[in-house]
């Protein structure tokens, strides 16, 4: 048509500018005007607005007002979680197929009400596709048919917080309270500023959808005050975060010694790796690159890896590709300013920029910049900023690329191209991440767990690996609450330790005196001297070594050199070395019952069938560790993917005081036979099992420095294992100021906690360990890499 302005496919490509979309908002309007633009809380099942508290605005993409939404106080997060425990009664009392289908009738709300969604979170800048949301909706209610049939034995935990971040995304938190719900919990939901309007639209649909009054309740504010607020309440069970890993660990220390578990998603601000190998389908990779890493609204911070071979290449294509392309707008103002200084030190550094068009002068707003040629330990890399910046790294050959993905101290995920499926399948196995995309990017589904390693996390979302987080053993007792204690973090475990024989002193009248075991080697304490160990009427029994900071550091040394090795191993040839521990420990069946007998008072023959017991342990887990194995789960899109548990790495386990030779061999096998090497502190009260156990493994097949054994005082130790930031996990049963401090400094570097108070918790029944248990041990000991490998 003359004069006509419109533009051709041909004319959009060749300028590569966005097209038109759709902009009216006209429904999500007419909703917030509905709620005359104050969106209140949603408790007990309606909005509740109170005239004395202060508002916090949300604002679109240009600074535009859209709504108001209220400043949770103290009242309104009691009031939040009386009604979950309420709500929880009514709702975990349903049977499983009643509380599937209260959700699926939700699914055809969520279609009913899909635009106004969309563009509920269009407005409020969390973008979410209202189908992604009804396929988390199809999966979970699927779950909450089968709980009962396939996950039997456990039971929901109860209250559940679940709290993100202002900048997390509205997929991330359904990501958490989907399951809870299905699993028959009740949920307290703490959003960011910009996900709380589309998610108190969810809870007014999940009324009308039938769920009972209560069981899901949303309050707004500040997330972090109101996080360690609501989790404060006796009747919270449990709190899990998702955001990014500052606000993460404040939540953790604010939470520390009340007696709730908190876990971690710390996916906002993580650096994935994007590798390109020579084998890649490079246009296809680099179309992959712009889709991705310039987004205004991403879950990850990207950095590109290219081989050397195919650089030249790559750069050129990146330079066509974005040569068309605008500036994108920054989440805040304040944001330019780190992103200036960002790109000026990789400048100074010796960076090349790829930019389609010079920056503005002022504003919020960048244009898709690449970093070309940034060393690893560039802060562009390590702590990267928030603005559309990609770091360009190169590397020679495979190995090396693997090597740099693993530089960063995150484990969110990974992007690999390469048309050789073995090259791909062998770095997928090699990256320390938690998601692998092959020749793909971003894909999600919840049949498939999504789990941080390193300092990305210690939650597991998604699949049925994630559902556990919302479960507890049925045989197990609710975790009991408390108050924090008055605890000094900077002291708690200096004390020295009690009744110790200081070095040089004359032994020789004395019984007799161990050893310690750490890399394969018995041997004495750094420190030189020994505690006393005590016979039940309170006489001196013998001596073992008071172990220490340098101890456990010798003994993680020992492990790292010999873990991934252990790791790699065949579940098979793990297998033999649990059954060889199992023969010999039943060559020493004697002279370890006498052990036990003269240490804990136990009868011969009650000490003997703790014997019988532990071998029965040890032969069990041998039996397991080609038997759990994870899966190949179906997902919508074309293509495959594959769940694979994997070894958390180096374990230290502070052993509890009953059943000492029995809980040391259950606790230890399980998780050795997962692949992980452990640091292992006996019970201050009955060690002497443990260090007769070291003549056990120094006579069977295990590798040295798999298993050490460290004695002294548990304080002391503990703080030790909670500072070393080689240590992937702690198993810890003690005192309710060792699981304080444990929860306030593992925050960071990041851990995964496996907490018991044994002064509230009671003994736990190791003779006779139920299903449940063995399966809540096992899970404790492995964690999850998702692959994703499309066919088309």
């Amino acid at each position: 048509m003359a004069g006509s302005t419109s533009k051709t496919i041909h004319d959009i490509f060749q300028s590569m500018e966005y097209g038109p979309s759709s902009s009216s908002t006209a429904t999500a309007q007419a909703w917030l005007e509905s709620q005359s633009r104050a969106l209140g809380l949603f408790i007990d099942g309606k909005f509740v607005r109170s005239a004395d508290r202060q508002t916090c605005n949300v604002t679109d993409s240009s600074g535009g007002p859209v709504c108001s939404t209220v400043c949770a106080v103290d009242e309104d997060a009691s009031l939040s979680v009386s009604s979950g425990a309420s709500g929880f009664k009514a709702w975990s009392a349903l049977p499983s197929h009643l509380r599937a289908k209260t959700l699926l009738k939700l699914v055809s709300g969520l279609q009913r009400h899909g635009q106004c969604l969309s563009e509920l979170c269009d407005l409020a800048q969390s973008p979410s596709s209202p189908s992604v949301l009804v396929r988390l909706l199809q999966y979970y209610s699927g779950w909450a048919q089968l709980r009962d049939s396939l996950i039997p034995d456990w039971t929901p935990r109860g209250v559940v917080v679940v709290v993100v971040s202002d900048d997390c995304s509205l997929y991330s938190l359904m990501l958490k309270v989907l399951p809870a719900l299905a699993m028959g919990n009740a949920v307290v939901a703490i959003p960011g500023v910009g996900t709380a309007p589309p998610v108190l639209l969810l809870a007014q649909l999940f009324v009308e959808a039938g769920l009972p009054a209560g069981v899901l309740n949303v309050v707004t504010g500040n997330v972090l005050s109101l996080g360690s607020k609501v989790a404060q309440n006796p009747h919270v069970s449990y709190v899990t975060y998702s955001g990014n890993k500052k606000d993460g660990e404040i939540l953790c220390r604010a939470t520390a010694g009340m007696g709730v578990p908190v876990s971690l998603s710390l996916s906002l601000g993580a650096t994935c790796p994007f590798i390109i190998f020579e084998s890649a389908d490079i246009d296809s990779a680099v179309d992959g690159v712009i889709e991705t890493a310039f987004k205004k609204n991403r879950e990850y911070q990207w950095m590109l890896c290219v081989q050397e071979s195919v650089l030249d290449s790559v750069v050129a294509r990146l330079k066509v590709r974005m040569a068309g392309m605008k500036s994108v707008p920054l989440l805040a103002e304040g944001d330019r300013r780190l992103v200036d200084a960002a790109v000026q030190e990789a400048q100074q550094q010796g960076a090349m920029l790829i930019q389609p068009c010079p920056p503005p002068s002022s504003g919020a707003a960048y244009p898709p910049t690449v970093l070309c040629g940034v060393a690893p330990s560039c802060t562009c890399v390590v702590t990267p900023s928030p603005g559309p910046l990609l770091p360009l790294l190169s590397f020679r050959s495979h190995g090396e690329g693997v090597t740099l993905g693993n530089h960063s101290p995150h484990g969110q995920a990974a992007s690999l191209w390469t048309e050789d499926l073995t090259l791909a399948l062998e770095a997928a196995k090699s990256l320390s991440v938690g998601t692998v995309w092959v020749n793909s990017h971003s894909v999600m589904d919840p049949s498939l767990p999504i789990s941080g390693h390193k300092e990305s996390g210690n939650c597991i979302d998604g699949g049925k690996e994630g559902l556990f987080q919302f479960l507890r053993p049925s045989s197990s007792p609710p975790l009991p609450r408390s108050s924090p204690a008055s605890v000094d973090y900077s002291k708690f475990g200096t004390a020295a330790s009690a009744a110790i024989i200081p070095e040089g002193s004359n032994s020789s009248s004395t019984p007799r005196s161990y050893l310690q075991y750490v890399g394969g080697k018995q041997c004495k304490s750094e420190s030189g001297s020994s505690v006393c160990v005590l016979a039940p009427g309170g006489t001196v029994l013998a001596y073992c070594p008071d172990g220490g900071r340098k101890d456990v550091r010798n003994a993680v040394e020992a492990a790292i050199k010999v873990q991934p090795g252990w790791m790699k191993k065949s579940p098979v040839a793990r297998a033999q070395c649990l059954f060889s521990l199992a023969e010999t420990l039943e060559l020493k069946r004697r002279d370890m019952a006498v052990s036990l007998h003269s240490q804990t008072g136990l009868s011969l023959e009650k000490a003997d069938m703790e014997v019988e017991l532990s071998i029965a342990q040890l032969c069990d887990w041998a039996a397991r560790c080609d038997k759990e194995r994870g899966g190949v789960p179906s997902v919508p899109q074309s293509g495959s993917a594959l769940s694979i548990p994997e070894a958390l790495g180096v374990v230290g386990v502070v052993l509890p005081d009953s059943s000492p030779l029995l809980s040391m061999v259950s606790l230890l096998a399980a998780a050795v036979a997962m692949g992980n090497a452990v640091v292992v502190v006996p019970s201050p009260k009955y060690p002497l099992p443990a260090l007769e156990f070291i003549q056990v493994l120094q006579s069977s097949d295990l590798p040295g420095g798999v298993v050490s054994i460290i004695t002294g005082g548990r304080d002391q130790l503990t703080q030790a294992l909670a500072n070393h930031s080689v240590i992937k996990a702690v198993w810890y049963w003690g005192s309710m100021e060792g699981c304080q401090f444990l929860q306030h400094t593992c925050a960071s570097p990041l851990k995964s906690l496996w907490l018991h108070c044994q002064e509230e918790d009671g003994e736990r029944d190791w003779a006779q360990p139920h299903a449940s248990l063995l399966e809540e041990m096992w899970r404790q000991a492995v964690q999850w890499k998702s692959v994703w490998i499309p066919t088309a």
